[in-house]
């Protein structure tokens, strides 16, 4: 039987953000379907890692903050498309709002602007693929469809809505083809020192109780490598012009759930679990679980919320281990998740449009 080629072999994809957490796993999955990948990073530190992986056809250094150059260096890469996962405020240690404003707000709008003018090659999908966040919806609470009203509280949330906005605008007048994908809690190799399964997993060698919240508060927990399989599946989806869409598992469990589920992974007795011992965070979000329905219409797929393989296939990337990969455009199988529909991505070759498309919000 003749295998299908992926629909990214030969393509340039341009990574914004491509030694984050995030974006260093969309460098790899995109780099996996045989793209020359161009991967910006904004440190030599980020430079040096994507480098001696491979991970880079091209490593370019550039400060997205320096919006002006924007218009210089894009199109001199020729990038078919771009996946933006750069910003700034989702860690803790991240607190220059006027930088977030820049980079999740301004520099979304201009960038938006250089792709919408830059001159197409053949590539029939998804032009610009730009990561947002369920912050934007803040305390709307209840069911959240991407059409819902927002109410972020944090200057992060404020930043990344206005972003999503602008981008809309920008679609609407330059007709631009892009959408944005809003991610909830994403876990997995390579997240920061002090978020929750890095703290799990530094403690696991340890004695004595981990300090936790009471852990009460529900998430849709998605692990970071489906994550990326989810940005690739959007970029050559019949998604409409400047929509938004959830890419989230669609199962809400609760930290709680979650830490006591890593612990058995991890080998942690339960007895060290610390419930309670600080205090929860104020900008918590409570709703319900997270429609799916459009990610699942576009990519018949959706990311798996088996915390315990997640958890295991950290594990493994940490040891070195090389864990089981979906070959993307492949239906996912009824043991990837008992959530995640069965389905392909349509190829980048089709004549596109969902008629309406989900906006972010009242603009």
């Amino acid at each position: 039987m003749k295998r299908r080629s992926s629909p990214f072999r030969n393509t340039r994809p341009l990574v914004l953000g491509a030694s984050g957490f995030i974006g260093y796993w969309v460098a790899r999955a995109l780099r996996a379907q045989g793209a020359q990948v161009i991967c910006a990073v904004r440190s030599v530190e980020g430079a040096e890692r994507l480098a001696r992986e491979s991970l880079g056809t091209v490593i370019v250094r550039r400060d997205l903050g320096a919006l002006d150059e924007l218009a210089e260096w894009i199109p001199a890469v020729r990038p078919t498309m771009v996946f933006n996962l750069a910003g700034h405020g989702v860690d803790r240690g991240e607190r220059d709002d006027a930088l977030a404003d820049r980079l999740n707000h301004r520099m979304v709008e201009a960038l938006a602007r250089v792709v919408a003018n830059t001159r197409r090659d053949k590539w029939g999908g998804v032009r610009l693929i730009h990561v947002g966040s369920a912050q934007e919806y803040g305390t709307t609470g209840g069911t959240l469809h991407e059409n819902a009203p927002c109410a972020p509280t944090t200057p992060y949330g404020r930043t990344k809505l206005a972003g999503t906005q602008a981008l809309q605008r920008v679609s609407d007048e330059l007709g631009l083809e892009c959408c944005t994908a809003r991610l909830f809690t994403v876990f997995g190799p390579g997240e920061h020192a002090g978020r929750l399964l890095p703290t799990l997993m530094a403690a696991a060698d340890a004695d004595g109780v981990i300090p936790l919240s009471a852990g009460t508060q529900r998430r849709d927990f998605a692990y970071v490598e489906d994550v990326a399989e989810g940005l690739l599946r959007l970029a050559v989806s019949d998604v409409a012009r400047g929509a938004v869409v959830n890419l989230a598992s669609g199962g809400l469990h609760s930290v709680r759930e979650f830490v006591e589920t890593a612990s058995d992974v991890l080998g942690i007795p339960r007895a060290r679990l610390g419930f309670g011992h600080v205090p929860s965070r104020s900008d918590e979000m409570a709703h319900d679980p997270v429609p799916v329905t459009l990610l699942r219409t576009l990519t018949r797929w959706a990311p798996d919320d088996d915390i315990a393989s997640g958890v295991a296939r950290t594990m493994a990337r940490a040891s070195g281990v090389v864990t089981r990969h979906t070959r993307f455009g492949r239906p996912q199988s009824a043991a990837q998740g008992r959530r995640g529909a069965q389905g392909r991505s349509r190829l980048p070759n089709v004549t596109r449009r969902v008629p309406a498309a989900p906006r972010s919000c009242a603009r």
